[in-house]
């Protein structure tokens, strides 16, 4: 069974990017979502936010399809706000 990270570290990582836009989406996500992602979905989050921020807004905004099937869910959670 994968280790689940630190809820708060995974908070503070999703407010610390560089671009605007996807602090507005992760704002959304993580007062809509956060707090009922199971471990193996935070687990996910977390190597999510390993991704550079042009990559990530990318596949967030829809402009590319996400094609790692691990982060499937997490990036139409992300789309749906």
């Amino acid at each position: 069974m994968e280790h689940a990270p630190n809820r708060g570290k995974v908070r503070w990582r999703m407010m610390r990017r560089g671009l605007l836009e996807l602090d507005l989406v992760f704002e959304r996500f993580l007062s809509k979502h956060f707090d009922a992602l199971d471990d193996a979905q935070l687990a996910a989050l977390d190597r999510l936010l390993d991704w550079e921020d042009t990559d990530l807004w990318q596949v967030v905004s829809g402009r590319r399809e996400c094609d790692e099937m691990q982060f499937k869910e997490l990036v139409d959670l992300l789309r749906a706000g």
